[in-house]
């Protein structure tokens, strides 16, 4: 870091200069059939360098990267081609964050484990969710990883956080009369807690063998739609990119601050924010890649966007305080009872292509790979069907659960149910 520093220092074409260095130390282990055949440690670690050159009235910047083998006669190329691109850029003007140190954990339970007992109980717990006799994991991968990154620059920022994530990847297969169904799961988190860590295999095994007995049937009529919280952070998230500094600067934007989401709400009001951290959640950070340390903010409030968000640059041209570009989702609980979710008819969403939104056309669907369809007396596993719909007729009717999960980078509620959509 040192020999990086006082290079850049040295080069007269530098103003000013970040340094990004990302560590990652892993233990991993390679399941094939149920059988243990690799364990691996891993130590990887590169530094990203930008620099920022200013020309006139224009802050231009450009990126290499640094690895253990770089000598000090490739580090100076690399900032001299650097130094030119960086020309080449006619960015308006800014200024880095600066001035503030700090060391920081994030919370994590994975400290109280050795690695090695870490993967070990995370994969025992793996293999025993599996319960159904059609049912398999053909292929298991647990990685644990501790992560290490510390960002400086020349306006004296030094900051350090060291974050703990696992991953489990796995293909639950279903098998039977000679025909098999394989999926693909991946699960992430910052956490050790062995009942969600079953629920979320139990149900990925759960949904092979409904895609093996899935049919292609007719739905007839319009029954109500019930989306879960994959199907919900993947809808919102494009709610929350939309009001992001880049996209408001880009003019890109179609939701701007006082706007109305729900026209004419009939059901629950939004309420979304973002944030910098959650238990559990593997995305969680105490600062960005510009060392901006990270808060909540809230971005739409009662069906009406109140607030953008978003990292340095954008945020000091927009003429807002930067937030640090936040990691997590958080949308609100709702008010919908038990009984909206299982009263038929419906048409349960378990798995889709990806949900698909269109805000110029008001438009939300997409195709549905597995859903249970309830006909008001029994439910059977349906496939190859799509959902389209009015978005903003959908906001205006959406119910939520009372209950909320943690997915991925988002945490709100289980599930939503939604009317009127098109079903082909």
């Amino acid at each position: 870091m040192n020999t990086i520093i006082n290079h850049l220092k040295s080069h007269k074409g530098v103003c000013e200069y970040k340094i990004n260095l990302n560590r990652k130390e892993s233990y991993e282990l390679f399941f094939v059939k149920g059988s243990l055949e690799t364990v691996r440690n891993t130590d990887n670690s590169d530094k990203e360098v930008t620099v920022y050159v200013t020309h006139g009235d224009f802050k231009g910047h450009s990126s290499f990267f640094v690895y253990p083998s770089t000598t000090e006669g490739a580090l100076d190329r690399l900032i001299d081609e650097a130094v030119s691109k960086a020309k080449l850029i006619e960015n308006p003007t800014y200024t880095l964050p600066g001035e503030e140190c700090g060391e920081y954990a994030i919370e994590t339970n994975f400290t109280d484990f050795d690695a090695s007992d870490l993967a070990a109980q995370i994969a025992n717990t793996v293999f025993a969710s599996n319960v159904l006799e059609v049912t398999s994991l053909n292929a298991v991968e647990v990685f644990i990883n501790r992560i290490t990154e510390r960002v400086v620059n020349s306006r004296g920022l030094d900051k350090q956080q060291v974050r703990w994530t696992a991953m489990v990847e796995a293909i639950p297969t279903a098998t039977q009369r000679g025909e098999s169904v394989e999926l693909y799961e991946q699960y992430n988190f910052n956490a050790l807690d062995p009942d969600a860590l079953t629920r979320e295999i139990t149900d990925k095994l759960t949904q092979a063998k409904a895609r093996l007995e899935a049919k292609k049937i007719p739905v007839p009529g319009s029954p109500k739609v019930i989306l879960n919280s994959q199907e919900l952070m993947e809808l919102f998230w494009n709610f929350a990119d939309d009001l992001n500094y880049a996209t408001v600067y880009s003019h890109h934007n179609v939701f701007k601050k006082g706007d109305a989401l729900q026209s004419a709400p009939q059901g629950d009001r939004l309420g979304i924010s973002v944030c910098a951290s959650l238990p559990g959640c593997a995305g969680s950070r105490a600062f960005d890649s510009d060392g901006l340390t990270l808060t909540e903010k809230r971005l739409i409030a009662d069906g009406v966007a109140v607030g953008y968000y978003g990292g340095n640059r954008f945020g000091q041209y927009l003429g807002e305080q930067p937030t640090g570009n936040l990691p997590i989702l958080k949308l609100a609980p709702g008010t919908a009872e038990d009984s909206a979710f299982t009263e038929g008819p419906y048409l349960e969403v378990v798995s889709m292509s990806g949900i698909q939104t269109d805000f110029y056309s008001d438009y939300v669907g997409g195709e549905i790979r597995l859903a249970n369809f309830h006909d008001g007396e029994t439910i059977r596993p349906v496939t190859g069907i799509s959902i389209s719909g009015k978005l903003s007729e959908v906001l205006n009717h959406i119910r939520f659960s009372k209950d909320c999960a943690l997915t991925g980078n988002f945490y709100g509620p289980r599930k939503a149910v939604i009317e009127g959509m098109n079903i082909f």
